[in-house]
């Protein structure tokens, strides 16, 4: 019998040297370092997954304080199997044969984000986010580079715990948005008549006796009465009197508009910008009264700018130039309402830092002519156009709308220039004794300078012909 326990306890002491405590059976298992003297330990166990540990002192009995987090069973005096079931935090006890406390283990489970940390390193490897689990939940931190590997870290984590999921991530890089939008348009308008009216207007070119004579005048002026491009010739013969008034007139005109609005904002956020004015508008209210709205006229630009990735920028667009027209304007006896020119566009665009696009574009040639002529008479080979009176209109426009987008950090105030910098008052000296007034210095720089620098005469636009 002596010998039986003391191979036993040979054995056993073989047993004990050969296996190395707290060591993981598998290659997923966590280790647990269980403390004699009745200090706590942490056990992390992912949620539906299995943790086996090893105790380097045997235990006789196991206990759960909530089994609804973690199950565990033995598998001999020395190893544990651990469930995690829900996430939270639990309590492990661990009691030898007499009864005595050996140690108390805590043990946190915890949704498993090993797979959610590889594919995020997979679909994100340059970004550096840090993934940490919260009760039954996922925290993201860290910096983004942009707004876009932001959402989509987000929406990978939504996959593993829906609805909860913290986002702690902050985006890092330039996030305002500078848009210049520029207004270019050209408009060009001809008009050429040619006619010939007859009539016993001129019968004071013509002299008092019987005799046979002619008389004529071309207009040089511009009056009602003499108007320009006309000539009046006078015939008499006997007591018959012909007049005949001649008319040639060509009319030309150019009309170029520029407006080239500025503005900034930051990444999602909308900006809105406004010169112009607001005409009153009179509205027909129930029970007859009448009340006054405002519409907006001028320069009006919305937008609104998402730094999607890197310099990558999306543009969503509202852009408009508005004038009021007379011409068109509406008016019923009481009051006159003007109508109103305008000229806008509403879009949705990408472009990288610094580049441009023609988001919108409009060429336009309208051609109407008339020909009016005295029956048979104006079918007469060359003298039929002194029977004839013609005249066309010609109206050609082009309208493009340039958009350019840049990603812009704050400067220094001195740094800025301002339209007032280039204006120098007078002093009483040169106002009072030289008459002089306020200088102002032609800019060089920028758009103003390139405005500056452009020569007015000569042909605008790409339809003029």
């Amino acid at each position: 019998m002596t010998y039986r326990r003391l191979i036993g306890a040979a054995l056993f002491g073989l047993a004990i040297a050969g296996v190395p405590a707290l060591a993981p059976i598998s290659a997923q298992a966590e280790a647990l370092r269980v403390v004699r003297n009745g200090t706590e330990s942490v056990l992390n166990v992912p949620m539906n997954r299995a943790v086996v540990v090893e105790s380097d002192t045997p235990f006789a009995e196991l206990s759960i304080a909530n089994p609804a987090i973690a199950d565990i069973s033995s598998l001999s005096d020395r190893s544990i199997y651990v469930l995690g079931k829900a996430p939270g935090a639990t309590t492990l006890t661990l009691l030898d044969a007499s009864g005595r406390l050996i140690t108390n283990v805590e043990v946190r489970v915890a949704p498993d984000i090993s797979e959610f940390k590889e594919r995020l390193r997979q679909i994100l490897p340059s970004e550096k986010i840090e993934v940490r689990t919260a009760n039954d939940g996922i925290v993201l931190s860290g910096t983004v580079s942009s707004a876009q590997r932001l959402q989509r870290a987000l929406d990978l984590a939504q996959r593993y715990a829906p609805e909860r999921v913290s986002n702690l991530m902050t985006v890092g890089g330039v996030q305002q948005v500078m848009l210049k939008v520029r207004f270019a348009e050209m408009q060009r308008s001809v008009s050429k008549s040619l006619g010939a009216t007859f009539g016993d207007t001129f019968s004071a070119f013509a002299s008092s006796s019987n005799d046979v004579g002619i008389a004529g005048a071309i207009a040089s002026g511009s009056s009602m009465s003499n108007p320009m491009g006309t000539m009046s010739i006078g015939i008499k013969v006997g007591h018959v009197e012909l007049g005949m008034l001649l008319e040639a007139l060509e009319t030309k005109g150019v009309v170029r508009t520029l407006a080239e609005p500025n503005l900034i904002s930051l990444s999602g956020q909308e900006a809105k910008f406004l010169a112009g004015g607001e005409y009153p508008i009179p509205v027909s209210q129930e029970g007859g009264t009448v009340t006054v709205e405002f519409k907006p006229f001028g320069v009006e630009l919305n937008f609104i700018p998402r730094v999607i990735d890197g310099d990558l920028i999306n543009l969503e667009l509202q852009a408009a130039v508005s004038s009021l027209d007379a011409t068109n304007a509406y008016s019923d006896g009481t009051f006159t309402i003007t109508a109103f020119k305008r000229r806008e566009t509403s879009t949705t665009v990408e472009l990288r830092d610094g580049e441009s696009f023609a988001v919108a574009g409009l060429l336009q040639d309208d051609f109407q002519d008339n020909n009016t002529q005295v029956p048979w008479l104006g079918d007469i080979p060359v003298l039929g156009a002194l029977f004839r009176s013609a005249d066309y209109q010609r109206s050609q426009s082009e309208l493009v709308i340039i958009v350019t987008a840049h990603l812009v950090t704050p400067t220094r105030g001195e740094a800025l220039a301002l339209p007032t910098d280039r204006v120098k008052p007078p002093s009483e000296k040169d106002l009072f004794l030289f008459g002089r007034v306020a200088k102002e210095k032609a800019p060089t720089r920028g758009a103003a300078g390139e405005v500056a620098k452009q020569d007015f005469s000569g042909s605008y636009g790409y339809v003029l012909d």
